[in-house]
């Protein structure tokens, strides 16, 4: 295996391995088993609201974080250091979440808010490290390969742990409650392992001159600003993230509206379970396929299919009856899911200066995770003035109308020229 071999799928196995933390954990069995155990003796509607606040706040801590830290591990060569300390603080809260008894949901909230913060803010230098682990015209093929790798890799570790819930006799536990402990536990382990890679095999350029920790963080301030106030006027780059702030929204509107779709019709946990699994092993193949067309069209192009093929979901999602229709639903959003946030971070990374990566990518988070702001509001907007609500599901529909033709706007060759001559 070449060097560069060794560097993406280094790389690419990170997503494999802290995929299992958004599957098992925040996506699979937390917000069940939060309302079910920690919160036992708590109303259904006052567990919601807990667990939505705790949500709420790990997204808000990595959003003030993000560009900060970026730009503070810009300069001083320490993405790679940055990774693994988000990453250990998730692996251990992973691990931690097993030790909580049944009714102790201010601990189980608390250790879950860190456990995301890890979560969250390894993605941020994760992302970061493509521009250094292969060359420009194989952005597209290497982010689709480490969302399909995230995909497969949480989607095996998910199909075990429900096999651990549902017959925990088969290994050796007592309940079902011991199975989502010691799914928890696996969750840690799994990550740690498959991380393994990427600490051997993927180096950084570390910066040869020693300094304090108080200087860096002034120097990652300062370079912060300068960055934020160059991006408002790189008009390029920024349509480009006012796209994706749009089209992203709906990205995330969908997921959840399916959730709670399928929970309007009277679907049980274990077809939510059924329907996430549906979609791990689907947006697999799917997103290496979208990989694909983007490397024989272009990336933008790739990207227009997607956003089609949401404008189709969003309108079909509509007319949705039964339980049949709802894992029809999931698989489509399966198809086009990882292929949108993969080729949208190879599209950013194409623009965006390498040695700047970790900053760039704090501002590409920030608006990821503001995402599933003015959807909600639109449907529930749409939904009084019609007096239907399947009026307001479908309108989520605008969103990727406004982020395509956005996007339309962006020469991404042009874009790059730009922010590059800015920042010197």
């Amino acid at each position: 295996m070449t060097h560069e071999s060794k560097r993406i799928y280094g790389w690419a196995l990170y997503d494999w391995a802290n995929s299992a933390y958004a599957t098992t954990v925040m996506a699979g069995f937390f917000p069940l088993f939060f309302k079910a155990f920690y919160s036992a003796d708590t109303d259904a509607t006052l567990s919601t609201a807990q667990l939505g606040v705790a949500n709420a706040v790990s997204s808000i801590i990595v959003v003030l974080l993000a560009p900060l830290l970026g730009a503070i591990a810009d300069a001083g060569g320490i993405r790679k250091r940055f990774l693994l300390l988000f990453a250990f603080l998730g692996i251990l809260m992973s691990a931690a979440l097993a030790l909580v008894g049944k009714g102790q949901w201010e601990l189980a909230a608390f250790i879950y808010v860190l456990g995301n913060i890890g979560f969250m803010g390894s993605n941020i230098f994760y992302d970061a490290f493509l521009p250094s682990v292969t060359s420009e015209e194989r952005f597209d093929k290497v982010s689709g390969l480490g969302y399909a790798l995230g995909y497969l890799g949480g989607g095996i570790l998910f199909a075990l742990n429900v096999a651990m819930v549902q017959q925990p006799e088969w290994f050796g536990l007592a309940d079902a409650a011991a199975g989502v402990k010691a799914s928890f536990v696996s969750v840690a382990l799994w990550w740690m392992l498959f991380a393994l890679p990427f600490v051997l095999w993927v180096k950084e350029k570390r910066n040869t001159r020693k300094i304090g920790t108080v200087t860096l963080t002034v120097l990652g301030y300062r370079r912060l600003m300068r960055t934020f106030h160059k991006i408002k006027h790189l008009r390029g780059l920024f349509l480009f993230l006012v796209a994706y702030w749009f089209y992203i929204d709906g990205v995330d509107t969908i997921i959840r509206m399916a959730v709670d779709y399928g929970m309007a019709i009277g679907f049980e946990a274990g077809d939510l379970i059924k329907a996430l699994l549906l979609v791990q092993f689907v947006g697999f193949p799917a997103t290496i396929l979208v990989a694909k067309l983007a490397q024989m069209w272009d990336t933008k192009k790739a990207i227009y299919l997607t956003l089609g093929f949401y404008v189709l979901i969003a309108i079909l999602a509509a007319f949705m009856h039964d339980v049949s229709s709802f894992y029809l639903l999931a698989a489509m959003i399966a198809l086009v899911q990882g292929g949108i946030q993969a080729m949208s971070r190879s599209y950013y990374s194409k623009m965006i200066p390498a040695e700047y990566a970790a900053e760039f990518f704090g501002f590409y988070n920030f608006l990821g995770k503001f995402a599933t702001v003015l959807g909600p509001l639109l449907i529930g907007a749409v939904a009084l003035a019609t007096e239907s609500s399947r009026a307001g599901i479908a309108s989520v529909a605008v969103f990727f109308v406004i982020g395509a033709l956005l996007l339309y706007m962006v020469d991404e060759k042009a874009v790059a020229e730009e922010v590059r001559g800015a920042m010197r």
